[in-house]
């Protein structure tokens, strides 16, 4: 009888690096950038894609932002250099909400991410040597300050819309509130317009989970012996995140106290898992070798960070003086971000069109990725302020 093989060790990063498949990805090299908090990082660098045909007044260009663990493969199937599908396929497409026969879509990977574009995986210009600890901290900001010139490369003087959901949506209001003249609406979904103390604190508790692993090495283990980067840190970080983005009601229905199939949480001698510690092991698994540690502890430091007020006199009066229109969509039973953040953006940025938008879900912060057939519609709603805009 035979059995089944152990999974072979991570390699020490599942960032994608020089010499892997390019897979659907283009770069950009959009020079140097001036930090928000001071410095500059150095020839930076953004990996992106793009679906459908630049009109030749550009007007039909759409910007799509991903989320923390996310990247620029926002439709399509998995393959060599994607290692997952598209996270957002059931809503961009020919025929779909979001329509590539009709729009340009952009989509790139964020500045501190991991997915070819520059971030503490990537090479340090004047080294041999990835960046690591010497990577500089980013700011929502700083991310979205990349993409202007992500879209000056592309020829694109105006984004018809920006449209984001958790982090996204931070960098669309961020666009929205740094660059009016050049978004025509912009759709914030799960989203808020700072950072709460109780997000600061979960997702600190992430990067602590990250920063104790003794392989992380003091940020520099990228080559590291397969097996000897900081997984379990970063697997730690990515249990406790995946459950703030679902619900205990939908976790309980799903799991409850039942036991993995073939163990036993209650045996003495060497206890087995529950059902949900199984499910948590495998999202975490799923996440070190697709992901790098230094990248997931640069983008939560950003989040940690947001505010839109920074530097414009404060949350509320940064909101106040937003003039692209904005459709702002909350999920009932996110935890993560929940609908009072959203109500926040409501209440002070007079440029809100239709008042708050709820989706209905089971699922929690993932509802925003979930749930197409509710965030269709707004999807279309925002693209149309932004062809009138």
């Amino acid at each position: 009888m035979s059995r089944a093989l152990a999974p072979a060790a991570p390699p020490a990063t599942g960032a994608w690096r020089e010499g892997d498949p390019v897979g659907h990805r283009r770069f950009a090299d959009v020079g140097d950038l001036p930090l928000q908090l001071g410095g500059v990082l150095p020839q930076v660098r953004l990996a992106y894609e793009t679906w459908g045909t630049l009109a030749p007044d550009g007007s039909n260009a759409v910007l799509v932002e991903h989320a923390l663990t996310g990247d620029s493969h926002v439709t399509g199937e998995a393959g060599p250099g994607h290692p997952t599908a598209g996270w957002w396929s059931a809503l961009v497409g020919p025929g779909r909400a979001l329509d590539t026969d009709h729009w340009f879509v952009v989509a790139a990977n964020v500045v501190g991410g991991c997915q070819g574009s520059t971030g503490p995986s990537s090479p340090r210009p004047g080294t041999s040597r990835p960046w690591g600890s010497a990577f500089p901290r980013l700011t929502v900001a700083d991310q979205v300050a990349a993409e202007v010139r992500l879209a000056d490369h592309l020829g694109i003087a105006r984004f018809a819309a920006v449209l984001g959901g958790s982090m996204g949506g931070m960098r669309s209001l961020e666009w929205a509130a740094a660059q009016p003249d050049r978004v025509g609406a912009a759709l914030v979904l799960a989203s808020a317009a700072a950072s709460t103390a109780d997000q600061i604190g979960g997702q600190s508790a992430q990067i602590t989970a990250v920063v104790s692993d003794p392989g992380w090495r003091g940020g520099d283990y990228h080559d590291a012996p397969d097996g000897q980067g900081p997984h379990t840190g970063l697997g730690l970080a990515r249990r406790l995140a995946h459950l703030s983005y679902r619900t205990a009601a939908e976790l309980d229905v799903r799991f409850g106290r039942d036991a993995q199939f073939g163990e036993d949480p209650l045996d003495p001698r060497a206890p087995g898992r529950y059902a949900v510690q199984s499910y948590l092991d495998h999202h975490a698994d799923k996440l070190v070798r697709r992901f790098d540690a230094g990248s997931y502890v640069a983008l939560t430091d950003a989040m940690n960070t947001w505010d839109v007020g920074l530097g414009r006199g404060g949350t509320e009066a940064a909101l106040a003086a937003v003039r692209t229109p904005l459709v702002v969509v909350a999920v009932d039973s996110d935890r993560l971000y929940p609908v009072a953040d959203s109500r926040r953006i409501v209440d002070a940025a007079p440029s809100v069109v239709g008042g708050l938008r709820v989706v209905t879900s089971t699922s929690g912060h993932d509802g925003f990725l979930l749930e197409a057939d509710q965030i269709a519609p707004v999807v279309t709603e925002t693209l149309e302020l932004g062809r009138r805009g």
